[in-house]
Parts: structure tokens; sequence; C-alpha cells
């Protein structure tokens, strides 16, 4: 992947987040269609013939979510707003939300998308959901009920009653609330097949407080990562979804839910046709924990991964680029006391393949606290099965070093590194990095240490300059394990270099 490609791929992630973002408080949120529960047949709707008797079916099922916020005001960003230009405050977020650190990182990108003003107390904002049970559960986004002192939904008959939020999951942006109306509803149910791109959808929501809207559209990609969170996996549809059309379904054309509409990607702030929801088969699990426990738990493995790419899988002898890349194996976790290291390569969990870092992660979250696993790796050219218990996932991380005396620095001028012992005395820190070099162009930056260089622990700029050597001219890949703050990461360079 070029790095033109890489940096598309990026902004595309940013700018559907950073919409998702701006309407996480505002007045209307962004939310997608859903399905009705009482499909009473399997028969495919023909497109010519119109979307009527689907939704027809559907829309009783469907509702308008109206929340009660004590006090918006709270949730915004403190002392921001002088540094925005052009009078911008930052787009109105959560405490807790991911995308707070990427605004304040990147503050061009707040002038892409429509700013709101500060909520005054007591303020007001709409979403979108949909019943999932007669007994009233119904399901929607996070970000729309997730802070709610008061919940209200609204029928297409224009029935209104209140709602509670029996649980929330900010990692995947699922809410499940109950609807308290003492009678039996209309309900929809997900959908048990694997949608296909191509697939027609169709969206019913409440875009801008226009309850009972209804767009159509097809599955336009799948397994979108659009960088909100770690199980990442959208549905790419193009039916037409606005602010306040989160939480909502897209159905497909049995009137199951296919996915639950979430964020889309828009310069403007309006629809352009690219929008992301939640797949079914992802929101069913989670859907299923918070209605039993009030709480999603997902197993933890306790290691710090990465792609495999070309280089690395020439590094490490590996017969191909798939799998997740262990560059770190956490303290007093599950991976460790199951003796997995440091660059080994996880292929599988249980009996499914791992394609790669985000795969993996999936794959373990399905898992519950204590259940026992096999895993299967590939460590120094043999594949291994390892037999791990999965821990809970913990609320937080630690991470600290110690800092000691001035370093004894060296140069490796091929790479266009200057090194010096690190102070803690694990590896060898980097000092100053050439512009333009081969060091630079792997993402190495001043202040990394590099750990171990071709599988051998390194102390001293020696240690480096020696394994080096060992693959000077041999035209190969010579494969660094780099340490960047509170993480790990493996690097690939070109042998030769000294």
């Amino acid at each position: 992947m070029t790095t033109s490609t890489k940096v598309r791929n990026r902004v595309l992630g940013l700018m559907a987040f950073g919409l998702l973002a701006t309407t996480a408080l505002t007045a209307n949120f962004l939310v997608t269609p859903t399905l009705p529960v009482h499909a009473e047949t399997n028969q495919q709707v023909a497109p010519q013939a119109g979307f009527a008797d689907l939704a027809a079916r559907v829309m009783p099922a469907v509702v308008s979510v109206e929340v009660n916020f004590a006090n918006v005001a709270d949730n915004s960003d403190d002392g921001d707003d002088d540094d925005m230009g052009q009078g911008q405050a930052q787009p109105n977020l959560p405490p807790d939300s991911p995308f707070r650190d990427f605004f304040n990182q990147f503050p061009q990108f707040r002038d892409q998308f429509p700013q709101s003003p500060r909520q005054p107390h007591g303020g007001i904002a709409q979403g979108s959901g949909f019943v999932i049970s007669p007994d009233g559960y119904a399901v929607t986004n996070n970000h729309v009920v997730g802070k709610a002192d008061k919940v209200q939904v609204t029928f297409s008959d224009g029935q209104q009653y209140g709602a509670k939020v029996i649980g929330t999951d900010p990692k995947t942006d699922l809410a499940l609330i109950k609807i308290e109306g003492g009678k039996t509803f209309n309900y929809v149910k997900f959908s048990d097949k694997e949608p296909r791109v191509g697939d027609w959808v169709m969206a019913v929501g409440n875009p801008f407080g226009l309850g009972g809207t209804v767009t159509s559209g097809i599955i336009s990609a799948r397994g979108r990562d659009i960088g909100s969170g770690p199980y990442d996996d959208f549905l790419q549809i193009d039916a037409s979804i606005n602010k306040g059309n989160s939480g909502g379904p897209a159905f497909n054309l049995d009137g199951d839910v296919v996915g639950i509409n979430t964020a889309i990607y828009s310069p403007s702030g309006g629809s352009v046709g690219i929008g992301f929801a939640i797949p079914a088969s992802t929101a069913k699990e989670v859907i299923t924990s918070l209605k039993d426990n009030g709480a999603v738990t997902r197993g933890w493995l306790g290691v710090q991964i990465q792609p495999v790419t070309d280089d690395i899988a020439e590094g490490l002898n590996l017969k191909d680029k798939k799998g997740a890349l262990v560059a770190d194996v956490t303290e007093k976790s599950p991976a460790l006391a199951a003796g997995i290291k440091t660059g080994d390569t996880i292929t599988k969990v249980g009996d499914e393949d791992v394609s790669d870092p985000r795969d993996l992660a999936k794959k373990v979250a399905r898992y519950a606290p204590g259940k026992a696993v096999d895993v299967t790796l590939v460590r120094g050219g043999k594949t291994m099965v390892v037999p791990v218990e999965l821990g809970k996932m913990p609320g937080g991380t630690q991470a600290s070093n110690t800092r000691a005396t001035q370093p004894e620095r060296s140069s490796l001028a091929g790479l266009g590194v200057r090194l010096a012992p690190a102070e803690d005395g694990a590896g060898v820190k980097v000092i100053d990095v050439k512009p333009g070099s081969t060091a630079e162009e792997q993402g190495i930056r001043p202040g990394d240490v590099i750990l171990e260089v071709a599988g051998k622990e390194v102390h001293e700029p020696s240690d480096v300059k020696s394994a080096l050597a060992t693959v000077k001219g041999a035209g190969k890949r010579i494969v660094m394990l780099i340490r960047s703050g509170d993480s790990q990461r493996f690097v690939a360079l070109p042998g030769g270099e000294g």
C-alpha cells in the first residue's frame, strides 16, 4: 500500500469518526435504519416493485429516540475554544470519547465538520432505534443514550413511551434500552445471513428529527475500519443517512436487520452516500451480553500486536504475511502465563484463522473471561499450539520507566541514526534520526529504543552493529524490535546497512 493510499484511508476513517463525534451531543444524532421484527416470509421483495411492502412491515418496530441531558455543557471541552481558529469550537464530545485526542492532535480537521455551540443545561438530542422483542427491548447507539438522564421513544403511529437504559458498550457504540409500556410491541430480528456486497438495504430512522424516514441503497463494502475502536468491522452502505439516524436499523429484503447505522463520511455534514453500519453479527453478541449482564465482558489475551508485512515476514522466515505479530507481552497477563513471547506470530485462535491484528482482537473478544482456548503461533519458523486461559480485560494500563545516566553515543550512518544505551539498561536508545534516511522512512524517531535486532537482545550500540553485520550483504531483511513510549513494534530494514 502506498503512502498516499494509507493517508487517504486514514483521513477517511478520521472524517467519518469526526462526524460521529460532532453529532454525539448536538440536537440530532447520526442514525441509520433497523429492521422490524415480524417478517412473516422469507420472500425477497423485487426492487423494481419498490420498498413499500417492506417499509409497511418493519416501520412499526422502528422508533425515534429523544434524549434529555441534565448538564450537556459539562460534556464539552474546557478551555479549548481559544485555539480553534476562526472562532471554531471543538466538536462536542463525551469525556471518554476516543475522538477527543484526535481533534486535539489534528485541529485542522475540525473545520471540515459542522460545528455546534455548547449545549445549555437541559439539552435535548435525537436519534433512532428499533425494537427486538415483544416486551420492549430496543437497540440504539451508545453515543445516543450513553449520557442520558431521560429517554423517550416515539413509534411511527405517534405513540410515546419512556425508556430506561439497560446497558451500553462504548467499544462497539451499541446500547440496549427497555421501553416502559406494559404492552406487547411490534419487533424485528437480526439477520442470520451474512450480507454480501451489492445486497439491497433499506434504512428507517429519524434524520434531523423527521421520524419515520425510509431510504434505500446497497451494501457498498464490508469490513471497514474507520478508526473508532478496536473492533471496527463496519458495513459501508449508500442509503442516505444523516444526523438523527444514529442507532437506526438497516434492513435486508427479508425484513431482517443487517446493520445498525452509526457514522457517515461527510466533508459537509450531510449525506454523500457513504455510511457505516455495525453488522448484525457483532450486534447480536453484544446485545445478548447487555441484556444478560448489563455490560459486555470480553476475553483478554494480554499482548501488543502489529501486522505482518512482507518485509517482516521475510525477516522472520514466515511463509506468508497472515496473522498477528506479538510486539510485547503484558505483565501478569494470560499470554505471559501461557508462554507466549515477543516475536511470536499468532495464526489461529481455536479453529479460526487469524488474518491480521484487528481480526485477532475481535476473535479473542468473542470468548468469555476464564475460557480456555488453543492459540496457534509460529516461533522461529516452527508452528506450535499453546493453551491459554483468557482473562478479563483490565480497565487501564500501567507503565513506568526509570531514567538515569548520560549515555555513551555512537552512530550508524547507513541507517541514519545515532544511538546510545537506554537509561534503564534495556535496549539502545535512538537519539537522532537523519531526515530522508532508511530509519526515518520506517517510522523510527528520536526517543525510540531498539530492544532486539535479528532476534537478539541489544544493550549497547556495538550490539546493534554486530547484529547488522551478520546479515550484511545477504540481501535479506533484518527485523528490529522497537519500543516507542509504552508500546512496542517490529520494523524491517534492508540488510547490508551499517
